[in-house]
């Protein structure tokens, strides 16, 4: 991307945030107060660039990111507009809309949500899975604790998803499923805003992580393959806390230092 990439000044210790991470940011706060709606149009890339005081060129950044992990669709000749969430919106849904990747509060809660719902999930594996589905999982367990030792991020990234998948599909319903399936989702919006390809923590710890949850669902071993999930969720979240935290010790970027946002401004 031609956006600024983060950058250190000698010997301060800290780093350079993206300009388009800020924007994006800016981007996502500024539809949640103006309770923007899947459909919904925003203003044009100029209109935006002057609205949160950022130069055209990283507010195109932010929105190229912002429609890469699904919150924004851009439709050439018509404008920039809310994306839709895919299926039939409810209140959950609408609140849902207004998800903010690299709010703590927010993280936390989708976190705190994964816990409950991948810990029953493994509890439910280790008492409903196949065999054919115990050695799908293992195989996935064991492909991400290779790619953890080969340094492989993006090998390590298919492969938990496959596991974290298997492990659903293992637990026989259909709607634990669906769940993990889209708390991956909001989570890779998080992982695209706060860790820009890199992984959060160490991929060793948690592909060890993984043999031993597949090892507990094998054994048949529900308490065990739960507590060792709700252990595999802490430690993302732990990681999570750990690099928002950072964050609050960076510097905006060299290309894009923001102007006081004038729509917050307005409703002071």
């Amino acid at each position: 991307m031609a956006a600024d990439t983060p950058s250190a000044e000698p010997g301060d210790g800290e780093r350079y945030r993206p300009g388009y991470e800020l924007v994006a940011e800016q981007l996502l706060a500024y539809m949640a107060e103006h309770d923007l709606r899947p459909g919904d149009r925003l203003p044009t890339e100029k209109g935006l660039a002057e609205l949160l005081g950022a130069t055209r060129n990283v507010t195109r950044e932010a929105v190229k990111v912002l429609a890469a992990i699904g919150r924004l669709s851009v439709r050439k000749g018509a404008g920039i507009f809310v994306a839709a969430s895919g299926g039939p919106a409810g209140p959950a849904d609408e609140q849902l809309v207004h998800f903010q990747p690299t709010d703590m509060n927010h993280v936390v809660m989708l976190l705190d949500y994964r816990g409950l719902i991948e810990a029953e999930t493994a509890r439910r594996a280790a008492t409903f899975a196949t065999p054919i589905q115990v050695r799908s999982l293992r195989e996935h367990a064991e492909r991400s604790a290779i790619a953890a030792g080969e340094a492989d991020i993006p090998g390590f990234a298919d492969a938990d998803a496959l596991f974290h998948d298997a492990v659903g599909a293992a637990a026989q319903n259909l709607f634990l499923q669906v769940s993990v399936a889209n708390i991956r989702r909001f989570a890779a919006q998080s992982d695209v805003l706060l860790f820009h390809g890199d992984v959060p923590g160490s991929l060793e710890v948690a592909g060890a992580q993984h043999l031993g949850i597949a090892a507990a669902i094998a054994a048949g071993d529900p308490e065990t393959a739960a507590t060792l999930m709700v252990e595999h969720v802490d430690t993302t979240r732990h990681q999570f806390e750990r690099k928002i935290r950072d964050r609050l010790f960076t510097h905006p970027s060299k290309e894009t230092v923001l102007a006081p946002n004038p729509l917050r401004q307005a409703q002071a």
